[in-house]
């Protein structure tokens, strides 16, 4: 009896820690939390440290190929010889990126207007959109080289010409994304909207914009580099020279001077302007939607 006693109350004695364990090994949703934001900084640390590292890679096997095997800057600048050249001749550079930037955002702003109302033209008339839109698709279809030279013939201030010739590639894809976003939005809410007698100004706010607003943002991206290259590919048919000329004119001058290392620091700014307006696309991006659709939610994985 007093073994068996002493056995029974053993046990709970025993068996309460074994009870407890699982409640306090159990993590807190503060936890849960403070590891998410953890694996988050570590993801969008490691988004930048390997590319990062990709490119100072490639820049050092390219600047070891060149020493190494003592390849003309005629032929092939070293990538601290391109440095230097940028250095050097900034205040030229400058004033040419400035003006490429310039022409850019122009061109990108009359893209995103046009665009813009003639998507809702388009998604509020049916008519208007098959009357218009085959002529958006041959402006899109046009290789912008190939009527630059009627566009500078016929305008005759050329920055304008210019303008039109970057406005013409960026135009269509924020016409097309916005005219997608437009005609997505859910047929069931239309539906309710229509059955609450909501106005046409209500069905637009409310449905119609937040519809097609992760589409116009995705043309936006397209648009910011095609804006680029427009201005870019413009200049290069107007063959302008001068101060008041872009990135694409110093290319040129220096490829008719054979000074290659100056052309490849006009590459370089025209890279990193290409690079800098697709970073500021994203983020506003992600700044307007990553709190409520699916394409910039942040997710657990």
């Amino acid at each position: 009896m007093a073994s068996t006693s002493t056995i029974e109350s053993a046990i709970p004695a025993t068996a309460a820690p074994a009870a407890t364990a699982p409640a306090a090994t159990t993590p807190t949703a503060e936890s849960l939390r403070a590891h998410e934001d953890r694996l988050h900084r570590r993801e969008s640390a490691l988004r930048v440290a390997v590319p990062l590292a990709v490119v100072a890679a490639l820049l050092l096997a390219w600047e070891w190929t060149v020493r190494a095997n003592g390849i003309a800057h005629y032929i092939l600048p070293a990538p601290s010889l391109i440095l230097r050249t940028l250095v050097e001749h900034w205040d030229s550079l400058s004033t040419a990126l400035w003006f490429t930037v310039k022409l850019t955002l122009a061109a990108l702003a009359a893209a995103i207007v046009g665009g813009v109302a003639l998507a809702i033209a388009f998604g509020l008339s049916r008519w208007v959109e098959i009357g218009l839109f085959p002529l958006a698709v041959l402006l899109q279809v046009t290789p912008v080289v190939a009527i630059a030279p009627l566009i500078l013939i016929y305008v005759s201030d050329t920055t304008a010409a210019l303008l039109l010739c970057a406005w013409i590639v960026a135009f269509f894809p924020i016409l097309s994304n916005t005219v997608i976003g437009l005609k997505s939005a859910d047929s069931l809410l239309r539906d309710l909207l229509r059955l609450y007698r909501a106005s046409p100004w209500q069905t637009f706010r409310h449905l119609l914009v937040p519809s097609a607003l992760p589409y116009f943002m995705a043309g936006l991206k397209i648009a910011g580099g095609l804006s680029l290259i427009g201005a870019v590919v413009a200049e290069f048919t107007a063959g302008t020279a001068g101060r008041e000329t872009g990135l694409a004119s110093r290319i040129l001058e220096s490829s008719f001077r054979t000074e290659i290392p100056m052309m490849f620091a006009a590459l370089l700014l025209v890279s990193l302007l290409g690079i800098v307006i697709f970073a500021v696309f994203a983020t506003l991006s992600r700044l307007m939607l990553g709190h409520w659709h699916e394409s910039e939610m942040r997710h657990e994985r």
